[in-house]
């Protein structure tokens, strides 16, 4: 029997959901006793469907900002920043999940190698910086020099406060270029950054998130808080302000950066070609050539 456009949309939906609902897993491997723990610190808890129904929505508008971009060749660049745990990376990862990469990137770049250290503060970010029709997400930037770089004392207070004379003027000259800089920074209680990092310490699919730099956080929680204070006092200017996204309920802060995220821009829907099939074209004298098997994938599942 021929499907109807209805039942082809439920399935499409259903596939949708299923693709979500394997992200979502990534928070599930933990022993039964740090589930209940850390849903008895978290009563209310968003309604599933809720959830996926605003994720789904929000993320179809996404793809029409980014078409929006591209048409028009504007240039963005949104900054996450935030203490560790706090939930950036979960909240990039739904914003780009259904973005075409060739238009939407992510930057995340490692830490500086002996080389870079000697360059200008700006050079080794200035590369990554987007064209006509790109979006870039930095997933930590160069405020790196207000927060680990100073609380950890790889920067002294000299390049410290060299960085916050520069990153206004580094900006504005970025938005004066055509660039929409849009800063984010995710915040979570003390409590909250306690009990993820157990539940990373306790999930064998994070453990890998936590690094050295990720404890020594929680014995510097006020001198990070400190930092991010100064942070903000001296680069929250006009042209590219913050914007702080309460993280303790991660489903809420990904919608919450989404939905705000789309109402910084007067994207509108733009021309798009009619995409017609063509007609497959068969060659009767083609034959198929016969692989060797030891090609295959083993078919295991």
């Amino acid at each position: 029997m021929q499907e109807t456009p209805k039942d082809w949309l439920e399935e499409e939906l259903q596939d949708t959901l299923d693709e979500d609902i394997e992200i979502e897993l990534e928070d599930a491997v933990l022993s039964a006793e740090i589930k209940r723990i850390y849903r008895s610190h978290h009563p209310n808890q968003m309604d599933r469907k809720l959830y996926f129904q605003e994720l789904l929505r929000l993320q179809s508008e996404l793809i029409k900002l980014q078409d929006w971009v591209s048409y028009h060749k504007e240039k963005v660049v949104v900054l996450f920043e935030g203490r560790d745990s706090a939930g950036k990376g979960g909240a990039i990862k739904r914003i780009t999940q259904r973005l075409n990469p060739r238009v939407a990137r992510v930057v995340a770049l490692p830490a500086p190698s002996d080389r870079e250290k000697t360059q200008w503060y700006f050079q080794r970010y200035v590369p990554h910086l987007p064209a006509g029709g790109e979006i870039v997400l930095f997933d930590r930037s160069w405020y790196n020099r207000a927060g680990v770089e100073r609380v950890m004392g790889f920067a002294d207070e000299d390049q410290v406060e060299q960085f916050f004379q520069d990153v206004p003027e580094f900006e504005r000259m970025l938005v004066r270029s055509g660039i929409r800089v849009v800063k984010y920074w995710f915040s979570v209680t003390d409590e909250e950054q306690q009990m993820r990092f157990l539940m990373r310490i306790h999930d064998p699919l994070k453990q890998w998130k936590l690094s050295p730099m990720d404890l020594q956080s929680r014995v510097r929680w006020e001198a990070y808080t400190k930092a991010k204070e100064d942070m903000f006092e001296r680069t929250n200017i006009p042209e590219a302000p913050w914007y702080i996204v309460p993280g303790n309920d991660k489903k809420r802060a990904r919608l919450n950066c989404m939905s705000h995220l789309l109402t910084l821009f007067p994207y509108t829907d733009v021309p798009h070609e009619d995409i017609q099939l063509p007609d497959r074209v068969f060659n009767p004298d083609y034959e198929r050539e016969v692989l060797p098997r030891d090609l295959y994938v083993p078919q295991k599942y």
